[in-house]
């Protein structure tokens, strides 16, 4: 102790009184503070102020220092090895009341920094001493000192003191102790908590802190008990850094004491950081290796888990991936697109995941396009330019930010393949609508769409337009080709070289422009002449000969006329003409001589240049000259040429055509020379002949024409006899051959009478092939005589017919023909024999037959005729009808029902029932019997028991049925049969067999009725491809059905009975083919219009629509064209045979022509026929935009999972 200081504390703590050992209280006072305590020993001081207790204490007078003035007292370091107590008293008292100021009790622990207080009292506590302990809770080997502060206040008055401080070796009983401290280790940025247990009870202690070694002080969040004797309080740091790293205590704090806890320290880690960014080691287009660089780090370690951070530079979103390898390989990127790519490191415990490292920024590379652009369409089509459209491109279909968009198209420019015209262009980007122009009119045009990236492109599918149309460009001149005859020209010429599109029609005008001939009118009236675009010929008739004509040809399309082609064509000049009527009588005869009357001739394109007499001997035998052009004599023969020659003709003269301007007499034998030819006398002993010869000369092009005038018999026959030698003659020919002919036709029915009797059939082998040899020879003859007759005006002298070639003889001639052999139009059917007499199909005077091989030809003038066409003829039925009702109406209908009753059918009455005679039916005659078929209406429930009746009385075998049973909702016929058996009335209907096909079935039927022994078959034929609006796309089907009726229906058989609904439209269009095709076979000729009138005076409204008489003739047309074509299976190999044999003739198969005519006849799709096809949202679901299906054909799918397309690129077919 110092020599101010004589008190000492002991071992056990510091009482200060005057007989304890001073040297053994070991304190000191500060260094660095204000002012010392004072020692106060009472009996030593007699005048002591009463404010001061009498005892031995340390004290400090307030008013004897300065405010804010310390004094600082420190007590020996003492060791914790157990719980220590402080115990120590205090004095603070002012008289007045006032402060004397503050008493501050500091735990210092290890030599360390004072830090807070842990204790302090201030104000004014009265004049006696207090007692407060401090509950120090260290553990070996710390060691602490405790220091008391006091510190002057501002009122300078009052004094303050300590006294006994005792270290108990017993816990504390005012202030708590606390269990040991442990250390806190948290990462940088999170919260650090402390929990504080203590011994002794919560309510002891005013406040709870913390306390860092610097001197913060931190509050308590909670305080709680664990137990009766112990509460633990809670204290957190919130997201502490490095630098609140630091050594903490837990303190209570009480007017009674304080506890103090040991010194326990939050380490605070810093989370890992790489120093270096990823390395890149490849970039992909979808991926990106990378190396992570984590050997160098800023922060702590150790680490735990390395990630990698990524996203896109442009993008808010990021990524994080665990990785446990030093490289990674980042999937799943973008083409195309820019990336940060930082590593995470991450330590123990919460929030160890330090920041991102320094990125990497790199992109990945373009990656191949996903596809090409789609939804190619156009937005407006011309006729040379078109605008096309297509989808938005997005990145995720360019998947690279650098690319290009070429539209290509291609088209057509000629025939070749090396004339295609191609072009690409290149879009500008973002654009998708581009116009193509410079393009030819009604062309298809290719297009495709091409996406390129500098990975790669995608082509898109082609797609095909086509331009509008426009005027076609002119026929090339070049391509008329022509040949003249003498009153008619066969033009022909090709499609314009640009159709700029559909060639609708042509259009041919011409007019005389020049002529020899004085009587030809120039120039004369100019005449037109439509044609079909299919037909690019025609033949000109009714021509002047010898006469210029001008030829414009233009073509049309839906735009208008293009530009004409001209060209000039001459006839040819015709042989003169004479005007002799029979050959005339001499004027005058002697033995040498005859005088004849020589008349001028008419020239026919060209003016009569000379004249010449010719003499021929007419010898005995010899058949006589016919007097035709070709058999003239073109070659002038002097006599002396003849006589040398030994020709038994000369030129007896030539005279000038101007020398006969008039009739005038010429002497043969007058032994006169004319123009060089000598004129002998003729020998009295020959027979002569005499001719006149005109002839006609234009331009290099010579005709002539001659006629015998006048024959000189020898003298020694008399002219009686000779007349009548002359006629004998001519008549023994006709006779000869009369008889030859009758003995060749006895020999031929001898052979068939042979034939039939040995009961030898035809060899089918050789009727199909030679039906086929005959078909082809019938198309060839159809396409020949369309060729040569293709004028307005018919000429059959050029024309080939389809009658001459097969040798049809006309309507009511006997044609020579085996009974059984195949028909022609009706395949296998058995063929009657043709030529009955009083067939009620008559010819008309106003609406005559049509020859088969001008059907075509008909159909197509009708067809496209303005004046008077199908539409008029079918009118035409109609006509007087409206007349009619304004007569006397019972009159008028007694008359209409007695023509239809006098054909009604009439059932035998039912006993008791006089009027169930009654059915609506009528007999309709056929081409080869009267009443041959029974037109009905489809029976109504009420009625089927008649209908059944009809059928038992008539001895029929067969019925016709062509509706179905319902259509457009409505029943069109009940069903009068039955499934198996079943009775209506007294007849018993047993359905025998049932035969489906895909355009009819065929149902076998046993009739029995009560009463009879007979038992009846019947077939009912049942066609249901009738559609139910309007008439059968195509007529192939309908004719195989009726030649199956045909050939299934016995000869001896009972009426056919017909039906439809109402038993009219449809019924009349079966009768009337089946009547025309026996007409064509029989006869070579169709008379369809009288057909129909004299069916309609049979059954009303037996064709009730123009659509139905037009498919009339189509179907006839295609029967005649087609023909039946069905070959037996075990015929297969002969007739396909045959078929293949190249005719050197025509260095052409049957095979072929068979080809031609299908490719010919088989209607070709319009585009409206496939609108669906062409919708835009189906286009790409087609492969070619050249094979599309009809509407009519279209199968439609079932719609999935919301898609409502249901088309698909397929037709239905039988």
């Amino acid at each position: 102790c110092g020599a101010d200081l004589s008190v000492c504390l002991s071992a056990a703590g510091c009482t200060f009184e005057e007989d304890d050992d001073l040297n053994q209280c070991e304190y000191s006072q500060g260094e660095d503070d204000d002012f010392g305590w004072e020692l106060v020993r009472s009996y030593m001081t007699p005048h002591l102020t009463a404010d001061l207790p009498h005892g031995s204490y340390l004290m400090v007078n307030a008013s004897q220092h300065a405010a804010g003035q310390r004094a600082h007292l420190l007590f020996q370091a003492l060791s914790e090895n157990d719980t220590h107590c402080l115990q120590f008293s205090y004095f603070m008292y002012s008289r007045d009341g006032h402060s004397p100021g503050t008493l501050n009790a500091y735990v210092r622990v290890m030599g360390g920094p004072v830090g807070s207080a842990v204790w302090n009292a201030t104000g004014s506590h009265g004049r006696q001493w207090h007692q407060a302990e401090l509950a120090v809770s260290l553990f070996w080997p710390s060691e602490y000192q405790v220091l008391f502060e006091a510190v002057i206040s501002s009122e300078r008055r009052g004094y303050l003191g300590l006294d006994d401080i005792l270290l108990l070796n017993y816990p504390c009983s005012k202030a708590p102790h606390f269990s040991r401290l442990g250390d806190v280790e948290v990462n940088a940025g999170q919260n650090a908590t402390f929990q504080c247990v203590a011994a002794g009870k919560a309510a002891e202690a005013e406040r709870f802190l913390m306390q860092r070694q610097s001197g913060e002080v931190v509050p308590a969040i909670s305080v709680k008990h664990i137990s009766h004797r112990r509460f633990l309080a809670t204290f957190q740091l919130d997201e502490v850094s490095k630098g609140e790293q630091d050594l903490y205590r837990c303190i209570t704090q009480s007017s009674r004491g304080s506890g103090v806890s040991n010194f326990a320290e939050l380490i605070v880690k810093e989370p890992p950081t790489p120093i270096a960014p990823p390395q890149l080691l490849r970039a992909g287009s979808t991926y990106l290796i990378i190396q992570l660089n984590t050997n160098s780090i800023i922060g702590d370690g150790p680490i735990v888990r390395k990630e990698i951070e990524y996203r896109m530079t442009s993008g808010p979103w990021s990524e994080v991936h665990a990785v446990n390898m030093q490289t990674y390989k980042l999937w799943h990127l973008d083409p195309d697109t820019e990336y940060e790519i930082s590593v995470l490191l991450t330590r123990p415990g919460e929030g160890g995941t330090g920041k991102p490292g320094p990125p990497l920024i790199s992109r990945t590379k373009c990656a191949e396009p996903m596809r090409a652009p789609k939804g190619l369409a156009f937005s407006e089509i011309q006729s040379r330019q078109l605008t096309l459209q297509w989808e938005p491109l997005g990145y995720n279909l360019t998947r690279c930010h650098t690319y290009s968009v070429s539209l290509c198209y291609r088209y057509l420019v000629g025939s070749g393949h090396n004339q295609t015209f191609r072009e690409c262009a290149k879009m500008e980007r973002n654009a998708n609508r581009y116009t193509i122009k410079n393009l030819l009119p009604y062309k298809n045009i290719h297009v495709k769409l091409i996406l390129s990236n500098p990975e790669g492109r995608k082509e898109g599918k082609e797609v095909t337009f086509q331009t509008d149309e426009d005027v076609p460009g002119g026929i090339a001149s070049e391509s008329l080709t022509f040949t003249p005859l003498e009153d008619m020209i066969f033009l022909k010429w090709e499609e314009p070289v640009e159709p700029n599109g559909l060639i609708t029609q042509y259009e041919i005008s011409y007019q005389s422009i020049e002529s020899s001939d004085p009587a030809v009118n120039v120039p004369g009236p100019r005449r037109t002449v439509s044609k079909l675009r299919n037909e690019t010929y025609h033949v000109f008739s009714n021509l002047h000969p010898g006469t210029t004509y001008l030829f414009s040809v233009r073509a049309r399309t839906g735009k208008g006329f293009g530009q004409t082609a001209l060209t000039e064509i001459t006839t040819n000049i015709s042989a003169p003409t004479f005007d002799y009527g029979d050959m005339p009588s001499p004027l005058g005869e002697s033995e040498s001589t005859i005088t004849v009357l020589l008349r001028p001739a008419q020239g026919r394109g060209a003016p009569i240049s000379t004249y010449q007499v010719i003499v021929e001997e007419d010898r005995p035998k010899k058949i006589k000259r016919e007097l035709s052009g070709q058999e003239c004599f073109p070659v002038p023969l002097t006599f002396d040429d003849a006589v040398s020659r030994g020709s038994v003709h000369y030129f007896g003269a030539e005279l000038p055509a101007s020398s006969l301007t008039e009739a005038k007499p010429f002497t043969v034998g007058d032994n006169q020379t004319y123009s060089g030819y000598w004129n002998p006398p003729l020998e009295p002993k020959k027979a002569y002949l005499i001719y006149f010869q005109a002839m006609s000369n234009l331009k290099g092009e010579t005709r002539l024409n001659c006629i015998r005038i006048a024959r000189k018999a020898a003298c020694k026959e008399s002219k009686r006899p000779l007349e009548v030698s002359q006629h004998s003659e001519e008549m023994g020919l006709i006779l000869g051959i009369c008889a030859g002919g009758l003995v060749v036709l006895i020999i031929l029915l001898g052979a068939i009478i042979v034939v039939i009797r040995k009961g030898k059939p035809v060899n089918m082998t050789k009727a199909t092939i030679n039906y086929r040899h005959e078909k082809t020879h019938m198309m060839s003859a159809i396409d020949r005589s369309f060729t040569d007759q293709s004028t307005l005006q018919e000429d059959e002298r050029l024309g080939l017919s389809f009658m001459d070639t097969h040798n049809y003889s006309n309507r009511g001639d006997q044609r020579s023909s085996v009974v059984n052999e195949s028909s022609s139009l009706l395949g296998g059917s058995p063929r009657r024999q043709c030529g009955r007499k009083g067939s009620p199909y008559h010819t008309g005077q106003l609406h005559p037959a049509v020859r088969v091989a001008d059907l075509l030809q008909h159909i197509n003038q009708m067809k496209t005729a303005e004046g008077y066409g199908f539409k008029q003829e079918y009118e035409s039925f109609f006509e007087g009808w409206d007349a009619s009702k304004k007569k006397d109406k019972t009159k008028g209908r007694q008359d209409h029902v007695s023509t239809y009753d006098r054909h009604r059918v009439k059932l035998h009455p039912l006993l008791g029932d006089p009027n169930s005679d009654y059915i609506n039916a009528n007999y309709i005659d056929g081409y080869h019997r009267s009443n041959h078929f029974i037109a009905t209406q489809g029976p109504k429930q009420e009625m089927v028991y008649d209908f059944w009746r009809m059928v038992w009385q008539e001895h029929c075998s067969s019925i016709v049925m062509i509706t179905k049973l319902v259509e457009v909702g409505r029943v069109k016929c009940s069903k009068y049969w039955p499934d198996d058996s079943e009775m209506y009335g007294d007849i018993k209907i047993t359905l025998v067999k049932s035969e489906t096909l895909a355009e009819y079935a065929v149902r076998t039927f046993a009739l029995e009725r009560r009463g009879y022994s007979a038992r009846h078959e019947v077939k009912q034929f049942h066609f249901m491809s009738w559609p139910e609006h309007g008439v059968p796309y195509h007529a192939t089907g309908l004719l195989a059905f009726i030649r199956r009726v045909k050939a299934s229906t016995p000869p001896d058989a009972g009426p056919v009975v017909i039906h439809c609904s109402a038993g009219t439209g449809r019924t009349g269009c079966y009768i009337v083919l089946d009547v025309m095709l026996d007409m064509a076979e029989c006869e070579g000729v169709v008379d369809i219009y009288n057909c129909v009138k004299t069916l309609c005076s049979r059954r009303i409204n037996m064709i009730q629509t123009e659509e139905q008489y037009v498919f009339i003739h189509d179907a006839i047309l295609e029967a005649c064209l087609c023909g039946e074509t069905s070959i037996p299976a075990s015929e297969f190999k002969p007739t396909y045979k045959e078929m293949v044999r190249i005719e050197p003739q025509s260095n052409s198969s049957q095979l072929r022509e068979e080809f031609q005519t299908l490719n010919s006849v088989t209607p070709h799709l319009d585009v409206e026929e496939c609108s669906i096809a062409l919708l835009p949202r189906n286009r790409e679901r087609n492969r070619s935009m050249d094979v599309l299906p009809p509407d009519r054909c279209l199968p439609f799918l079932i719609s999935v999972d919301g898609d409502s397309n249901n088309y698909i690129n397929a037709a239905l077919t039988d």
